[in-house]
């Protein structure tokens, strides 16, 4: 799935080319580049789809210039993640209806790329074997309020897989502390495996009114038709995220605990955490042409032509990109969104 947004991430991440089409970490790769990689060497790559919104197909191209163009599947409008997966899953099942899938968010970061596919690889078995959708978690490191928390029943069925008890999507501060303190909490990392038949039975049941609207293009999906059908089906659509569209009603959700090091990269302190720091705790990427005094325990991410001096700074987010900059202290970070729609509403889209 790459058709986010990510508007937490402005200035660098704009309506033209969100974050997953950035190399926010400062690799050398995009997050989307470093994604398609990760499962080229789990899946074959005729296998893989990118499902995009229409106005980013162009830069998947540029960014994935290995990846047919039939596999860059364009949506005409964002309805979140219950209707991008409803279209994929049909479209999926008419190339194969004995498949197994894997679906994944293309702007997250992963490490331990050889553990990663081990995990990957027990889920998919066991979604060919067993009707059981599995959402892949993973440990807490810390009590987090921005992801969303997987309580399991800690009696395992089978292949790893635990059963779902409750999901907790940003907990207060308290809430938090007591999930990650408890040992009974994954956070969800949005990667889900399941077997063709199990989502579809699933979207008959939890979502049978968006069912009915895919499944309509069984006899169009791979075909020429496909394109004008789903220009017209998305607009039925109602913007619902699959976990509380199915996630949270069905009775065979299972998690997988992941052993690979993730994170969501959903605000610039998760960036901080994963980016190479210097001796006095800044984060500066790129790192050429800037220059630092006096500062520290900085995120700094601004144009690689650009000489920057910073002077004096302590626990500051400094980001600068299409005419804009952006100076805040990092605990203040929330406040980015309510800036970006502060900017929206007095100049338009100019600098989004």
């Amino acid at each position: 799935m790459a058709g986010g947004a990510g508007s937490r991430f402005w200035p660098i991440s704009r309506s033209a080319q969100p974050k997953q089409f950035l190399d926010i970490l400062g690799t050398g790769k995009t997050l989307l580049q470093q994604t398609f990689e990760r499962f080229t060497g789990i899946i074959p790559k005729e296998n893989i789809f990118v499902f995009t919104n229409d106005m980013y197909r162009g830069l998947v191209r540029e960014q994935l210039p290995d990846l047919p163009e039939a596999q860059i599947v364009g949506e005409p409008v964002m309805r979140n993640t219950a209707p991008c997966l409803a279209y994929a899953s049909h479209k999926i099942a008419m190339i194969n209806p004995k498949a197994s899938i894997v679906v994944s968010p293309s702007d997250h970061l992963v490490m331990d790329n050889e553990v990663f596919k081990k995990d990957i690889l027990t889920a998919l078995k066991a979604a060919s074997r067993i009707n059981t959708l599995i959402t892949l978690g993973i440990k807490p490191t810390r009590p987090a309020t921005d992801l969303t928390y997987i309580q399991y029943i800690p009696k395992k069925l089978e292949s790893d897989l635990y059963k779902v008890k409750t999901f907790a999507d940003k907990p207060t501060e308290e809430l938090a502390t007591m999930f990650y303190q408890s040992g009974e909490f994954l956070w969800n990392t949005g990667i889900m495996v399941w077997s063709a038949q199990s989502i579809l039975e699933s979207l008959e049941t939890y979502l049978p009114e968006m069912n009915v609207i895919f499944k309509e293009g069984d006899s169009k999906y791979n075909t020429p038709a496909e394109v004008p059908f789903i220009q017209n089906a998305y607009y039925q659509c109602k913007n619902i995220p699959i976990n509380l569209g199915i996630l949270e009603k069905a009775s065979n959700v299972s998690v997988l605990p992941g052993n690979f090091t993730w994170s969501d990269l959903g605000t610039w302190a998760s960036v901080y955490e994963r980016s190479e720091r210097d001796y006095m705790g800044n984060a500066v990427i790129p790192s050429e042409r800037v220059i630092m005094y006096d500062s520290n325990n900085c995120m700094v991410n601004v144009p690689e032509d650009k000489l920057v001096i910073i002077q004096g700074l302590e626990d500051f987010l400094v980001a600068e990109s299409n005419n804009t900059l952006l100076i805040c202290h990092k605990d203040q970070e929330e406040k980015v969104k309510e800036i970006f729609a502060d900017v929206k509403a007095k100049y338009g889209n100019e600098y989004l």
